[in-house]
């Protein structure tokens, strides 16, 4: 090859070399310039619970460590779904993370049906153990084949029964109507002491206490307290007959496609945010039922041990009446919970 042919081949390479740095510095600024990664996080209470300091914790830790990457939309109060196509939204990735109440995974495994049992954990700590032993964490990946990942488990507290009558014994909920989320395991728990259960979206149950289209509820302190059901509820049974916890889930689609670095932060996130919401949980269950007494609008039933042993007999059947669709084992480790180690 002669030198008269080798120049114009040199500078064509000079031209190609420049174009590719021009190309390579306007991605850049475009990368620079691009809008970080939207990820939507919607629930359906106040900011105020557990779940809702949680998501906004974070929201702060994610948008700290990953700055202009990612950003944590937060959508509290049912304001971008409900309660009952929440799941269904994230499954067609409108959002990409959610924490229904345990009851709400009814359709996608009849195992977790297992926090729905009526007197089945003596308290919150009892739950604790449970969740985070062997058994606990395995529901977490219970639901993957129905594409739904499950990323840790957020406190609420135990559940308390309201009325506009006293509810000292079963036979005072007989033929009333109590709001029940989308569970099975509930509707059995309220037909086993001959009352009406209806299934009711929780963004409406203020108004149907209200306008006593039903005639009770069952909740923890925090959501009583700050959805304002004592305002039209004259009585709270302290009856802690049930949990009320959550679980933060993905997609399974969504979340594999994430890098494994970006991933690892945000679970790590949602781990510390959660743990808030947990301290949240525990810390708001006794204040929000001293505000409730408080303000005089709500008057407080305690049952006697004698009285309470009536409304353990009462539910007690229903767990033989589900263990099949649970699995035994899975009942036996949520009763070996209840026992504090020594």
């Amino acid at each position: 090859m002669t030198l008269s042919t080798l120049h114009p081949l040199k500078k064509h390479l000079t031209n190609l070399s420049k174009l590719a740095s021009a190309a390579a510095l306007c991605f850049t600024c475009f990368s620079a310039s691009a809008e970080p990664v939207e990820l939507k996080f919607s629930h359906v209470v106040a900011e105020n619970t557990p779940k809702g300091q949680m998501a906004l914790k974070f929201k702060q830790l994610v948008e700290q460590r990953l700055p202009g990457e990612y950003k944590v939309s937060v959508y509290p109060n049912s304001q971008l779904f409900g309660d009952n196509n929440e799941l269904a939204a994230l499954l067609l990735n409108d959002v990409q993370f959610v924490a229904p109440s345990l009851s709400k995974f009814e359709r996608y495994t009849k195992k977790l049906q297992v926090f729905d049992l009526p007197f089945l954990f003596a308290d919150m700590a009892a739950v604790d153990r449970f969740q985070q032993g062997d058994a606990g964490q395995s529901l977490l990946n219970a639901m993957t084949r129905k594409g739904i990942v499950g990323l840790g488990y957020l406190h609420n507290g135990m559940k308390q029964f309201s009325a506009n009558d006293p509810l000292n014994l079963p036979k005072d909920a007989a033929g009333k109507k109590f709001r029940i989320m989308a569970s099975d395991v509930i509707a059995a728990q309220f037909d086993a002491i001959g009352a009406i259960p209806v299934k009711k979206p929780f963004s409406e149950v203020f108004t149907l206490l209200q306008t006593r289209a039903i005639d009770g509820q069952e909740n923890t302190w925090s959501n009583i307290y700050s959805m304002k059901f004592f305002e039209v509820q004259s009585q709270i049974t302290e009856s802690n007959h049930g949990v009320l916890d959550y679980m933060v889930v993905t997609s399974d689609k969504f979340w594999k496609g994430l890098p494994k670095d970006k991933r690892d932060i945000l679970k790590q996130s949602l781990a510390e945010a959660i743990a808030l919401g947990n301290e949240i949980a525990a810390a708001k269950d006794n204040e929000d039922k001293l505000a409730i007494l408080d303000s005089k609008r709500s008057k407080l039933v305690t049952l006697s041990p004698a009285e309470r042993m009536q409304w353990v007999n009462a539910m007690k059947p229903v767990w033989t009446k589900f263990e099949t669709q649970i699995g035994s084992d899975m009942l036996k480790a949520a009763q070996a919970a209840n026992q504090a180690p020594q």
